[in-house]
């Protein structure tokens, strides 16, 4: 017999260790291949040889033939005497090693303060809260926006790593995990030169903007940013920036022009926050090219629909690189109010003849617009309740003689009417459905106090709207063993921040009086869970601004609508036209028919049967 020539396999990880000897026994051609194989008793014993010798490794997977053991027959007799008579030749061969697959990641380190928080059980899905499960995602892939038109360009942003890989390279972390649809928004919003937010009213635009401006940051694509927003929300911003961009050193703009001047200058200061006043008092400074900034946000950016207006004039001067917007109500009155957006995210990509459908699709890629019905359906419902009410005695035979006179006052007029004179009118008849001149008499208020005993009762919260401060001081008389807080124009910016507060911790304090105005942007109220709206607002935008303040990602329960209408007088015709102006915002973010544009003059001298002068030409807004 030859010597014989042993091997040793050893199967993969997956696999137990086994271990299989090849004998070669004497055997000449004609005998053919007798080679036979076996399991070999032990590892000692397969690889064993002669001292100093080393003993040759492959990895190798059993054949199915041999994992079910057909292969594994016995040994044929006085195999195992002739194997022992010889001395077995070793052959040695040099293997490459195998490719270590590698798989890294980052982990924020702990700062040492506090606890580290205990590792988290994984549950099965029909276990989770459905809010965990809203946040679960494996990754958010960034688009490249359709104005991109160079390959190269094109596919630096189809090679980028997911959002979520981003966000954990540059170590950022947050203080509550987001949804998916906001990291879509801020898939959306960062690789943008031009974009436009208009995500309803409580989904969170604010930390969309935040995270988005902070991985730019991070990824060194800007180094300084302005940030426009109104006056009262100026602390609202910082505080947001605070909690989700901590890193970020956030300066805002405010005290004497000297002062301001000085600020408008900085070059460390890496974000500017300024609200839509200052930025017009400071015009000759910020339109100076030498000032020029990476990125301009504008919040409620609504502010800019007018292109005359000075607002408008002097965001088109700044100096910058990208521009985003931001607004829950990027149309309130007419397709007009989109054109004065774009005139400064993208000049002359829209205009005002345009049709609403066809300014929709060409607005399309720089527009992301959703609803909490679209991407919350868990969020807890709005409840709407709609008060008819039946004015008191007293305030129907004051309405019946305003009416007449002040319809018998506008014929007269003639051709000499205008616009304004049919508002003033409007005006005074909807005071009288609040409150009667004369008596104060008011069946709203009767309704109210009502409700007002049972919300507080259940020791839940409310927010009143009103249009006027006048109707919401005497509301607060009228309230006044609820003790009621004050949140209008009114109020100093520098207690308004109180103001929330007090309402927000003290148990006892139960209603919040707002304005329209100062009540419906930018606020964070989710712990109210019943909205009444005393009066009615011209525009349906604005209402739904004041109603999600309260109805927002972080409500405990349902938020209850109630809104006041006064039968047979002007409110319910004020009604109709708010159903036409919610048509038109439909049409131009869907493919809807062209709608009625409601709010016409036509209609508005048609509210009390009057014709139009031929002198009056414009819309009214």
């Amino acid at each position: 017999m030859s010597a014989p020539i042993a091997y040793s396999w050893r199967a993969d990880a997956e696999e137990p260790l086994r271990t299989w000897s090849l004998a070669f026994p004497q055997s000449s051609p004609a005998q053919g291949d007798q080679t036979e194989y076996r399991p070999a008793p032990g590892r000692a014993d397969a690889t064993s040889g002669p001292p100093g010798t080393a003993s040759a490794r492959r990895e190798l997977r059993p054949a199915d033939s041999e994992r079910d053991g057909s292969a594994c027959q016995p040994p044929p007799s006085g195999f195992a005497q002739n194997l022992a008579s010889v001395s077995p030749a070793v052959s040695s061969v040099e293997l490459r090693a195998p490719r270590i697959a590698v798989h890294s990641y980052v982990f924020a380190q702990h700062d040492g303060q506090g606890p580290k928080p205990p590792p988290r059980a994984p549950r099965a899905a029909a276990e989770m809260p459905a809010s965990d499960r809203l946040t679960r995602r494996q990754y958010t892939r960034i688009a490249p926006p359709e104005d991109v038109i160079k390959l190269a360009d094109r596919l630096s942003v189809l090679l980028e790593p997911p959002l979520e890989s981003l966000l954990a390279g540059a170590l950022l972390e947050f203080p509550a995990q987001p949804f998916p649809f906001q990291m879509d928004g801020v898939a959306f919003l960062y690789p943008r030169h031009a974009a436009l937010l208009a995500d309803e009213m409580g989904l969170g635009k604010t930390m969309q903007a935040i995270t988005a401006m902070r991985l730019l940051f991070h990824m060194q694509q800007v180094r300084r940013v302005l940030l426009v927003c109104p006056k009262p929300l100026v602390t609202n911003w910082q505080r947001e920036f605070h909690a989700w961009a901590p890193e970020l050193p956030v300066l805002a703009i405010e005290g004497d022009r000297a002062r301001r001047r000085w600020q408008w200058q900085q070059p460390d200061a890496p974000l500017l926050i300024a609200n839509y006043e200052i930025l017009r008092r400071d015009t000759d400074i910020v339109s100076d090219t030498a000032l020029h900034f990476d990125l301009v946000v504008l919040d409620e950016s609504q502010r800019i629909k007018n292109r005359s207006g000075n607002t408008s004039h002097v965001v088109r001067a700044i100096s910058r690189t990208r521009s985003w917007a931001l607004t829950g109500t990027p149309v309130e009155n007419s397709p007009d109010d989109l054109v004065g957006i774009f005139d400064f995210l993208r000049p002359g990509h829209l205009t005002a003849s345009m049709k609403p459908r066809r300014m929709g699709r060409l607005a399309g890629d720089y527009v992301l617009r959703r609803t909490k019905a679209q991407v919350l359906s868990d969020l807890p419902p709005k409840l709407f309740r709609d008060a008819d009410l039946e004015l008191l005695p007293e305030q129907r035979e004051s309405y019946r003689l305003a009416e007449e006179k002040g319809v018998l006052r506008l014929t007269e007029m003639g051709e000499a009417v205008t616009i304004q004179h049919v508002f003033e009118l409007i005006l005074r008849l909807k005071q009288i459905c609040n409150f009667d001149p004369a008596t104060g008499a008011s069946a709203k208020l009767e309704r109210l106090m009502a409700d007002v005993d049972e919300v507080a009762a259940s020791g839940q919260k409310l927010l009143i709207f009103s249009q006027w401060v006048e109707t919401l001081t005497t509301l607060r008389k009228r309230l006044a063993r609820y003790k009621p807080l004050e949140y209008h124009g009114s109020i100093p910016t520098h207690h308004r921040d109180e103001v929330l507060r007090e309402f927000r911790d003290d148990p006892r304090r139960h209603v919040l009086l707002m304005s329209y105005g100062a009540g419906a942007v930018g606020l964070n109220l989710q712990f109210a869970s019943y909205v009444f709206l005393f009066d009615r607002w011209w525009n349906p935008a604005v209402e739904d601004q004041a109603i999600n303040r309260a109805h927002r990602i972080g409500a405990a329960g349902p938020v209850t609508v109630t809104r006041f209408l006064s039968r047979g007088t002007i409110e319910e015709r004020i009604e109709q036209v708010l159903r036409d102006k919610r048509e038109l915002f439909d049409t131009i973010f869907s493919d809807a028919a062209t709608p009625r544009l409601g709010l016409s003059q036509e209609e508005i001298f048609g509210l009390f049967r009057l014709k139009r002068p031929a002198a009056t030409l414009h819309a009214a807004g």
